[in-house]
């Protein structure tokens, strides 16, 4: 069976590149020459674990290419993925321009029985929209070619995608009333994964579509009820932690994604929630829990922010805080809507200077933070800083040498926004503590 994975983001990488470990033949296809040059040479344009091995070993293997010419990937291929960008519009809707170019794209050039599958986040509908794009290139054409169209949404967490991918709690497909034909061509391309016993939900395009949204949006509230509680933790004296723990042995509520934080980010949660919140707009409803959540989210990362300006005294102007982290999360190198890039921004504006270091993210700081001094490790950005600060809790932050960054802070002030360290065990190293709800 070959493949066509039209993207070559986070999504369509990480998918192009896990179905050619089952023995498919895939083509990933972007627009971008140099991009796709330097994917040819096994080199990432992100950085995620274990992904430049599985890219390296499949494209020796034959089984993985990538090119610029989405017309012959279109002609080759029996399953092509949509995995293109759905950026959000200011008034939070989904901008599904690329979508559309691809949808056309492949109704030009389609030339016999094709799946065309949507593998991005996009709103409920957009399968009936591609439809319906596809077909009016077909007729401008004056061509007779039969397609299916599908929706696969991805569950995939930077950081952890491939074994996502590989190991997934569950496949979702969506498909049209009565098309048997695209539900077994796209059983028989994940049947690797349910001879591992992996739940697969059928169901039809705007529930599969709709899925996607829910997952995300009902994580994001989690974080958002812990964060909440953390603040009022830090009113009344409680611990966010042994409460978190308190909920999570509770088996209906369970212990992920309950831990305070400076609030969720990235390239999911926060376009997704205003996506969904958009689309019941769209449909005369409110959606007030997910609402809340935006609304909170904001709140999280004004009050993180507010608590680095009270370390430093109610005031950081002149004041040189050294910032750890700035990823939006550990394991991955994108810093779209990371917390440490509003809380940086901040505190600029507020007339402080920032020293910060991540351990895959300088590059993509770089170019959106050139205001900041990026540094080569920790320490060095700790050097002559009245403060420091975790925000993204990557491993090597988590048993910091505390006498080597007591002597290089001109002031010994921790703020540790994701409670990576014992209130204790920083107090006994000479440090005034703050933390998030402890």
């Amino acid at each position: 069976m070959n493949v066509s994975v039209i993207g070559t983001g986070y999504v369509g990488l990480v998918t192009g590149a896990c179905f050619s470990e089952f023995g498919v033949q895939v083509t990933c296809v972007d627009q971008i020459a140099e991009k796709i040059e330097a994917l040819g040479r096994c080199e990432m344009p992100i950085y995620e674990p274990g992904l430049e091995d599985l890219v390296r070993r499949n494209v020796r293997a034959g089984r993985l290419t990538f090119t610029t010419d989405t017309a012959e990937s279109i002609r080759s291929a029996l399953v092509i993925f949509i995995a293109v960008g759905t950026p959000p519009a200011a008034d939070g809707s989904t901008d599904l321009s690329f979508v559309e170019a691809v949808a056309r794209e492949i109704g030009r050039n389609a030339d016999g029985y094709k799946v065309i599958v949507t593998k991005s986040t996009v709103p409920v509908g957009t399968s009936k929209k591609v439809r319906a794009w596809i077909q009016e290139e077909i007729e401008r054409a004056g061509k007779e070619v039969n397609f299916s169209v599908a929706s696969n949404p991805e569950f995939l967490r930077q950081g952890a995608g491939i074994g996502d991918f590989m190991r997934p709690d569950r496949v979702v497909i969506g498909a049209e009333a009565g098309d048997d034909q695209a539900v077994a061509i796209l059983k028989d391309l994940y049947r690797p994964l349910f001879l591992n016993e992996t739940p697969l939900v059928m169901t039809n395009l705007a529930t599969a579509e709709l899925s996607k949204y829910a997952s995300n949006a009902f994580l994001a509230a989690k974080i958002s009820f812990i964060n909440e509680l953390a603040i009022l933790c830090d009113r009344s004296g409680g611990d966010v932690q042994a409460v978190a723990r308190a909920m999570g042995l509770d088996r209906r509520i369970g212990p992920k994604f309950l831990h305070a934080g400076p609030g969720y980010g990235g390239s999911c949660f926060p376009k997704d929630t205003l996506s969904l919140a958009h689309f019941a707009r769209e449909l005369g409803e409110k959606f007030e829990i997910v609402d809340a959540v935006v609304r909170a989210n904001r709140r999280q990362r004004q009050y993180s922010l507010d608590k680095v300006v009270s370390a430093c005294q109610g005031d950081v102007r002149d004041k040189t805080i050294a910032v750890l982290g700035l990823a939006f999360k550990p394991e991955t190198d994108d810093v779209r809507e990371a917390p440490a890039v509003d809380i940086i921004r901040g505190l600029l504006e507020r007339g402080g200077h920032v020293r910060a270091f991540d351990p895959e993210a300088m590059s993509q700081a770089e170019r959106i933070l050139p205001e900041i001094v990026l540094c080569k490790d920790a320490y060095q950005a700790c050097e002559g800083a009245d403060v420091l600060v975790i925000v993204t809790e990557w491993n090597e932050f988590r048993m910091l040498d505390l006498e080597r960054v007591k002597g290089l802070l001109a002031e010994p002030v921790l703020v540790d926004l994701r409670n990576i360290y014992r209130s204790e065990e920083i107090v006994r190293a000479g440090f005034e503590y703050w933390s998030l709800g402890r």
